[in-house]
């Protein structure tokens, strides 16, 4: 037991109830933010309800920490209800692992709270907005059962109205649909044709979206949909200003790479092919962002100028971000999404994707819907398996598509069958792909330790089978530019290239970063091993051959949160005439500018990165590596979800290692899924 919950409970004889009594209830807070259970943050917004109104009820006060504490979660509001059925896993309290006192849970202290008294005591409230005008600058929100922080209250407002709006705004088809349509798809073999069925439906509406998983066509189909969408503008000399857009560095250059290789394969004229951009830009750059600020420079009164936006990777937009995208559209333009509902949320509050989708698995397409999709795209969707819907309660789903066929991974892919195993929270059938060895591309580590020599093989790799680092590393020192090659020569920057390259054929995977299986430990764990074997010149600090991970954006190095570098010792030309050449350290970095080739950075500019031999699973999104190792904890863990599995086995393109410590916490995982509370609801 920690001192902070000995102290509370020495003192719990003497005080008031915590649920009577403000005080009390505070000191309680502060023996949660002793144990790590609470941030300072959760607690101060207590404190200050408090000082505004010396006579808030302590049941409030409650409130008002744990809605805090939720954001910090990812949820957007406190679900009353939830809370008090399920309190400990409503709010992650105490994190697993961790020893609690039944007296300390919160399960113990809402176990007489009534739902209704609670309600009740938060409606009486003078800082809770209940619904009335007099109250609409009060700081929190109660919506029936879900109390919320008033901005997050605002933001949810904001999609839902904004969205709403766009559906009901149909907007012009391009003229002769269905012939663009077999003209573009001329080469399908799919029935139905998933793909063209997105397309038409997307042509149509000012708000669409896209899902599907790995390798099922979603940049392919959006390309052909500009194709679509941009050839009658052409035709007419009115080309529509399409912007491409994802919410990382990482995502936007994998995009940039996909689409310029796709959009070279269009079956429409040149000049068509020359207004479809292939430059992707992340969301902050595109609406502006103001330095040390949440705002942009664009918003509903200095909107983007634009036609048509298409955001990728849209499962990792939080309901902020989102609010004020749609803040920044101007009338009339269209908006696409493109992303795989099943991935893992974005790592602030919200999980946007997953909420509008919430029954594309269904379809539920009203007739009117699906006779016209079947009209204009020429498939048929009688074997579908659809549910019928109804146009008036299921409008959004008349606009949302989902890709069921994988290009990527069919039959014979045994990563196909184990995503699609943990997606269906099939554990039992997850653990007999990995264990009967029958797929060639996923593999099971059983270790005891991070000194484990199976494990210390992974991470070096065999570059005729499994690659690992000394894959990146062996391309670091043999290919190498002669110490005479001037510093202008090309042959530094395709050397680089060719490092980052490699680096990207691995990755390891976390799911937590403390403790000796989490991001930070693996990191130095890699680092000292590469250094032992000779590998690397050092272990700490800067030093060549050192990958570090940008983790916030700097605008200006053109670096976004999310971008991988690697420390080289490169020719550097002279700052002083006359002076001669020189070998220093920089960091390579891809460019993200659509134009390819790399920048270098001093290490001294960048005080926002870290080493990533291993990342967090949520950083790795938008990345593609052809070997991912997903290292699992030997613990039980909030964060531990299927979607975070099914995050990480997807990023694998080749290979797919899932590192075991102990039994057990696998099924556990992908028996868990993700829940985030909002209201969001269309």
């Amino acid at each position: 037991m920690k001192d902070a919950q000995i102290d509370w409970l020495e003192q719990a004889r003497q005080q008031p109830d915590p649920l009577t009594d403000p005080q009390a209830l505070l000191a309680l807070l502060d023996a949660w933010l002793a144990c790590g259970w609470l941030r300072a943050l959760d607690r101060a917004l207590a404190a200050f309800l408090l000082e505004r109104d010396p006579a808030c009820d302590a049941r409030v006060l409650l409130a008002a920490a744990l809605v805090s504490h939720q954001l910090g979660h990812g949820h957007v509001c406190l679900d009353l209800a939830t809370t008090l059925a399920e309190p400990d896993f409503a709010l992650s309290l105490p994190p697993e692992g961790e020893e609690g006192t039944d007296v300390l849970l919160p399960s113990a202290l809402l176990r007489s709270l009534k739902l209704d008294d609670w309600q009740a005591a938060l409606a009486g409230s003078r800082v809770i907005d209940s619904g009335l005008p007099e109250q609409a600058e009060r700081p929190l929100v109660l919506v029936g059962q879900r109390l919320y922080l008033r901005r997050y209250f605002r933001y949810e407002r904001q999609v839902v109205q904004g969205l709403q709006r766009r559906l009901a705004e149909p907007l012009s088809t391009p003229p002769a649909l269905a012939q663009r349509l077999q003209s573009l798809f001329a080469d399908s073999q799919q029935s139905p044709d998933w793909q063209r069925i997105a397309c038409a439906l997307a042509a149509r509406g000012a708000f669409s979206i896209i899902t599907g998983g790995p390798g099922t066509g979603k940049t392919t189909t959006v390309v052909r949909l500009l194709a679509l969408l941009q050839t009658p503008a052409v035709e007419a000399g009115q080309p529509l200003r399409i912007r491409l857009a994802a919410p990382t560095g990482k995502a936007a250059a994998r995009l940039t790479e996909s689409i310029g290789q796709q959009v070279g394969r269009l079956p429409v004229d040149e000049a068509v092919r020359r207004q479809i951009p292939t430059d992707v830009s992340t969301l902050h750059r595109l609406l502006g962002s103001l330095p040390d600020s949440r705002h942009f420079r664009h918003h509903q009164a200095n909107p983007l100028a634009l036609d048509v936006l298409v955001v990728d990777e849209a499962s990792m937009i939080d309901l902020e971000m989102m609010a004020c995208v749609l803040n920044a559209l101007p009338p009339g333009a269209r908006l696409i999404l493109l992303g795989d509902k099943d991935q893992l949320a974005s790592v602030e509050a919200g999980a946007v994707l997953g909420d509008l989708c919430r029954h594309a698995e269904q379809g539920l397409y009203s007739p009117a819907t699906r006779e016209w999709l079947e009209h204009n795209s020429g498939q048929s969707l009688t074997a579908a398996g659809l549910q019928i819907g109804d146009g008036t309660l299921h409008l959004l789903e008349q606009q949302t598509a989902m890709l069921r066929y994988s290009h990527r991974f069919g039959a014979v892919s045994g990563i196909g069958q184990l995503a699609r195993a943990v997606n269906g929270g099939d554990a039992a059938g997850a653990r007999q792909l990995l264990q009967t060895g029958g797929f060639a591309d996923i593999h099971r580590l059983r270790v005891s330790a991070v000194t484990d020599e199976a494990f210390e093989r992974l991470v070096l790799g065999d570059a005729s089978a499994l690659p690992g680092y000394a894959l990146y590393l062996h391309s670091l020192q043999a290919h190498r530019p002669e110490p005479q090659v001037p510093a202008e020569d090309p042959a530094w920057e395709r050397w680089a290239q060719q490092v980052l390259g490699a680096f990207d054929r691995f990755q390891l995977l976390c799911a937590v970063r403390k403790g000796a299986w989490g991001v930070d430990a693996l990191n130095l764990r890699v680092a000292n091993l590469l250094h032992r074997r000779g590998w690397l010149s050092a272990d700490q600090g800067w030093y060549e051959g050192r990958p570090v991970l940008v983790t916030r954006n700097d605008y200006s190095l053109g670096l976004m949160n999310g971008d991988i570098g690697i420390a080289l010792r490169v020719r550097e030309k002279p700052l002083h005439p006359g002076a001669a050449e020189r070998e220093a350290l920089r960091v390579a970095f891809a460019r993200n500018d659509g134009k390819g080739g790399v920048r270098f950075v001093l290490p001294s500019r960048l005080s926002e990165v870290e080493s990533v031999f291993a990342m967090t699973v949520h950083k790795s999104q938008g990345s593609e590596f052809t070997h991912a190792a997903l290292v699992l904890p030997d613990a039980r863990s909030p964060v531990l979800t299927k979607e975070l599995v099914y995050t990480a086995i997807t990023r694998a393109s080749q290979h797919f290692s899932l590192v075991e410590a102990r039994d057990g916490v696998f099924e556990q995982a992908v028996q868990t899924p993700v829940r985030r509370i909002s209201g969001l609801a269309i």
